[in-house]
């Protein structure tokens, strides 16, 4: 990272520990639904297995808090950086909030609906990062493409079931 210094470490460590904050919230109600009401699911052949989704979302979710930490860096006087971090915590919140709704309400339409809205905040993240932070925005395209390959899951599940 260009002029990374050590005493940025703690803002580097906090940007990835509020991420890992956050996908523990939605873990709390997606773990017990693996092995109980998504298990008995129609799923497309595709349908990643299951010890799959846990290493993934840890590498995302560390991606993700760097490419925080690279525009967090930039300093929150910054009127751009504020708005590009509202967008951020909108999206992680939206990442919360499809858990919550798809495994702990156990809706798939409603699934499907925030992770349509999902995209398009991540999407719009990843734009006012690059901005900022060409690094950060390019850290947000596995993300996306997770996303993405997660939206047409989700999809297909809807259809299947």
């Amino acid at each position: 990272m260009k002029g990374f210094s050590i005493r940025e470490i703690p803002k580097l460590i906090a940007s990835v520990f509020i991420v890992f904050l956050a996908g523990s919230v939605g873990n709390l109600v997606t773990l017990p639904q693996i092995t109980t009401w998504y298990v008995t699911l129609a799923k497309p052949s595709w349908t990643p297995p299951n010890d799959w989704f846990g290493p993934i979302w840890s590498i995302l979710y560390v991606l993700i808090g760097i490419a925080l930490f690279l525009v967090w860096r930039q300093g929150l006087n910054r009127r751009d950086v504020r708005f590009a971090i509202l967008i951020f915590a909108v999206q992680l919140v939206l990442n919360i909030l499809w858990s919550l709704v798809f495994f702990g309400l156990q809706s798939i339409l409603g699934g499907f609906i925030i992770i349509f809205v999902l995209w398009i905040a991540i999407l719009a993240n990843m734009i006012a990062f690059y901005v900022i932070s060409k690094p950060a925005g390019y850290l947000f395209i596995p993300y996306i493409i997770w996303v993405t390959i997660a939206s047409y899951l989700n999809y297909s599940v809807l259809m299947l079931n």
